[in-house]
């Protein structure tokens, strides 16, 4: 499947493994921030899990704000308000697997 560009190019996702796939119950997308790149502050009925596979991403919560580097990981709990943005100079990548039911 082609990267989708969201936010003008700022951030493009791509799903890795999903319903397509023949997967029953996880869908695994590739997102990329560019420097200084947010995703919205939101939350949604779903748990996702993210892992950093590139560069710096800062995880913004409710009541705390957490700097991830390549090869750490967290956990984001279902209806829990979030974000994710590249603080750095370089583009920055996370893995994020979420249930079917969230949508690819």
């Amino acid at each position: 499947m082609q990267p989708q560009e969201i936010d003008g190019g700022k951030i493009l996702k791509r799903v890795l493994i999903g319903p397509r796939d023949g997967a029953p119950n996880f869908v695994m997308r590739l997102f990329t921030l560019q420097p200084g790149a947010s995703t919205p502050y939101h939350t949604h009925p779903w748990e996702h899990e993210v892992f950093v596979v590139e560069g710096e991403i800062e995880v913004i919560q409710k009541e705390s704000r957490h700097k991830l580097t390549t090869g750490s990981y967290v956990f984001v709990e279902p209806e829990e308000e979030h974000q994710f943005h590249n603080p750095s100079d370089k583009p920055a990548s996370f893995i994020c697997v979420i249930p079917k039911a969230g949508g690819e």
